[in-house]
């Protein structure tokens, strides 16, 4: 098992026909993704061969629905562009938007979270993340696919480099489903979300949460593993050692006073039973022990 995406998701890729959704594209299908399609406004009707495999180019995201049966959306398309792509989509009902982009306005991002949330038929990942990868079964998104293999550990990451990380560190292991949700201040698919679904997955045996300075997503977080979740999880929070008031890495990670800093938030996950690693590879050695490998 796995949450959100598996074998038999069937992906298409908005703004393929760019550099980058033409790149990532490549990648995904050499991971075994089922990519059956892409999107690009006026470029409808025309066909990309991408290493030997033919994609149909679809004008709009339900056309592209219709004809493929797709239920996965990445979007590869450039910022100011975005808001309009994921509308496209969530008018589609897709079910899953999976949105790459970085840079877009943070009101484009409300905007379009709202509207998703109005119209409660498509769940949003990003923007500004990596996507999500289960393992030998979907990859949609930027994550290597060559770094680690599937296995019984859920992961749920804000930032990109160290939900790489920890999949390295941990690859002999092996994840079921590992999800980037972007560290953008508006996102669509939080750390709550991603720890119900592992909570509810028979095959996810225990959850690593990797979370960042700024916003009070992980005390939040912290609180739902208190009423909720029993699988164990491990945590990592990126910027013990960042000056408070300036903006670290992803918009945001900004710390205010004494709320959101790095201490704030290992403080509260360790109170909701969760042990919280000073490094990366000391939360991954956390997991080990726990898993008895």
């Amino acid at each position: 098992m796995s949450i959100f995406i598996n074998s038999s998701s069937k992906v298409i890729v908005q703004g393929m026909t760019g550099s980058e959704g033409t790149k990532h594209t490549r990648r995904m299908l050499a991971s075994g993704t089922k990519v059956v399609g892409g999107v690009t406004p006026g470029k409808g009707g025309q066909v990309v061969d991408i290493d030997g495999t033919s994609l149909p180019v679809f004008n709009t995201v339900s056309e592209a629905m219709a004809a493929t049966g797709a239920n996965v959306s990445v979007v590869f398309v450039p910022p100011k562009f975005a808001k309009a792509a994921v509308i496209d989509a969530i008018d589609a009902k897709m079910p899953l938007v999976v949105v790459i982009t970085e840079g877009i306005p943070v009101h484009d991002s409300a905007y379009f979270y709202a509207y998703s949330l109005q119209k409660g038929t498509t769940q949003i990942i990003g923007p500004n993340c990596p996507g999500l990868i289960s393992p030998e079964q979907s990859n949609v998104g930027i994550i290597p696919a060559d770094i680690t293999k599937r296995g019984p550990i859920g992961l749920v990451s804000k930032s990109g480099t160290l939900t790489y990380q920890m999949m390295y560190e941990l690859r002999d292991i092996g994840f079921s489903t590992a999800v980037g949700i972007g560290g953008d201040p508006v996102i669509g698919t939080t750390h709550i979300d991603c720890l119900r679904a592992f909570q509810d997955d028979p095959d996810t045996t225990a959850i690593v949460m990797i979370g960042e300075i700024g916003g009070d997503a992980e005390e939040r977080a912290a609180a739902f593993i208190s009423e909720y979740v029993t699988k164990p999880v491990v945590g990592y929070v990126a910027g013990f050692t960042a000056p408070e008031g300036k903006t670290m890495g992803h918009a945001g990670a900004i710390v205010s006073g004494s709320s959101g800093t790095a201490q704030a938030k290992k403080d509260a996950l360790e109170a909701a039973g969760v042990k919280v690693g000073q490094t990366p590879s000391e939360t991954a050695q956390l997991m080990r022990d726990i898993l008895g490998r």
